[in-house]
């Protein structure tokens, strides 16, 4: 399985169809609910809902995601059975395997109950028709953001150990389409910190700084009272939700 202990939870949804092809009069009893084994369409939908939730016992390297919801509609012509699977959850990776199991499994439910009184029904296509959520709705920006690294650490800028948080946010900043312009590595003295920030702020190369180290809780931790003072407005509920 992906590793997406770090991924946050966003609305994911996904549609997909399966079409399932008959003669024209099994299609009828399809639409009449006038089959032996009864209602196609109520035990199809049942069962497609029924496969969404189950997903992740079915296909072994899908996640096991709280659906919040899940529906099976059927557009029956003379000789086909559209039927398509929506689904939706809150979480943090995307339900499209969801939806074309739900489909898969609402196709296969009807071609059991079909399959005795036509010998040429058949399933001939099951697809994804669209999927939302996650990172894929906020593509990267096509302009550059200046951004400035500020480092915090004793050890790091004393050289006694290696700077790997300012690497790792310089590349999740490049990812996301601000391009990490310049960083430097501070010791957690708050001078220094403030120095460093008050640096960034007078260039207009940069309009965003980041900072990471000196947050917890140890004495030397001075990062957030270090830049506090410098602030116009703090926002607690956007920080909260960056970590």
């Amino acid at each position: 399985m992906r590793d997406v202990t770090r991924k946050v939870n966003t609305l994911r949804s996904a549609t997909a169809v399966a079409t399932l092809r008959a003669c024209a009069d099994t299609v009828s009893r399809i639409r009449d609910g006038n089959l032996p084994k009864g209602d196609a369409r109520t035990v199809a939908k049942v069962a497609g809902i029924q496969a969404a939730k189950g997903t992740s016992a079915l296909i072994p390297y899908c996640h096991p995601i709280p659906i919040e919801f899940a529906d099976i509609r059927f557009e029956l012509s003379e000789t086909t059975v559209e039927i398509t699977a929506t689904v939706k959850a809150i979480y943090k990776t995307g339900v499209e395997m969801e939806a074309l199991t739900a489909a898969s499994v609402a196709a296969l439910t009807l071609y059991d109950m079909t399959k005795m009184v036509d010998d040429d029904v058949t399933i001939e296509q099951i697809r994804l028709l669209e999927k939302h959520g996650g990172k894929s709705d906020f593509p990267a920006t096509d302009f550059d953001i200046g951004a400035a690294i500020i480092t915090v650490s004793d050890s790091a800028s004393s050289g006694e150990r290696e700077d790997i948080s300012g690497s790792i946010a310089a590349g999740v900043l490049t990812e996301f389409g601000a391009i990490s312009r310049e960083s430097t590595i501070v010791s957690d003295d708050p001078k220094e910190i403030e120095t460093a920030v008050r640096q960034f702020l007078k260039s207009p190369k940069f309009s965003l700084i980041v900072l990471t180290g000196g947050t917890g809780a140890g004495p030397r931790d001075n990062t957030p009272e270090a830049v506090r003072k410098l602030f116009d407005k703090e926002l607690p509920g956007v920080a909260e939700q960056m970590r």
